[in-house]
């Protein structure tokens, strides 16, 4: 009896001071954002984790290395800008917005025809114009973007304005790889996801390195481990103090 009751006060000191932590895990008591904007731990541990992540995702000057040779290669596409669920006059919009990524840089020549673009030109010049706004958008310079294409877009949205090339340049992926162009596909696809989608997710936050970083992830690793045997060994606890355990069942012998 000693024993138990020992055990199911052990297990619910556990669970109480575990829902306590829980609860100032919850509590906005943690760094505010950049902007001020107050935060529990979860949504600071996720920013935390998404600083990380930018911060080992630059790869846009290796990327850059690479489209040098595709330098003065001339290509021609045709692409629609249309989406199942858009509503009538959408795609059009969009076809309009995604030609001011062509006629506000160097090297290519578009044509609009309602959802079509027609475009022609130097396929490392479209890459490098592709590279230098993600490069902006990478290290959160908006309004880089903005001075760019605002006017041209009718828009604010600096997300948006960039997107245009995650419109764009997946679908002259598509059209390289059906004209059996490998090499060009993989130039695209690797603009693409490298530095389009990088950049556009991580648009807004800081990067930082692993390695300015380590003590605080070995923190963060080791308490939720040690988090997650506290819960555990908590209910443990009250089931034993309760008189319930865990044995290893008889083995039958056959007669």
């Amino acid at each position: 009896m000693a024993q138990a009751k020992k055990h199911m006060g052990l297990g619910i000191v556990m669970a109480l001071s575990f829902f306590v932590v829980l609860f100032l895990m919850f509590s906005p008591i943690f760094p505010k954002t950049a902007d001020g904007q107050p935060q529990n731990g979860l949504q600071w541990a996720d920013e935390m984790f998404n600083q990380l992540a930018k911060g080992s995702s630059y790869f846009i000057p290796k990327v850059v290395k690479s489209n040098e040779k595709f330098m003065g290669r001339m290509f021609s596409a045709t692409i629609k800008m249309d989406k199942p669920e858009d509503k009538p006059g959408e795609s059009e919009q969009r076809a309009q917005r995604a030609s001011k990524l062509f006629t506000l840089n160097p090297g290519v020549k578009v044509e609009v025809n309602g959802i079509e673009l027609k475009i022609e030109g130097d396929l490392g010049l479209v890459l490098k114009a592709a590279l230098e706004d993600a490069d902006a958008m990478f290290n959160n310079e908006g309004d880089k973007i903005k001075a760019k294409y605002a006017e041209a877009m009718g828009t604010d949205d600096v997300k948006q304005m960039f997107r245009q090339w995650n419109n764009v340049l997946p679908k002259i992926d598509k059209i390289f790889k059906k004209e059996g162009k490998i090499e060009e596909a993989k130039m695209v696809s690797d603009v693409t996801k490298k530095a389009i989608e990088a950049s556009y997710n991580f648009y807004g936050v800081d990067a930082v390195k692993v390695k300015d970083k380590a003590f605080l992830m070995t923190f963060l690793l080791v308490f939720y481990v040690a988090y997650t045997l506290w819960w555990g060994f908590a209910i443990f606890f009250i089931f034993e103090g309760l008189g319930l355990s865990m044995k290893k069942a008889k083995v039958k012998k056959e007669v």
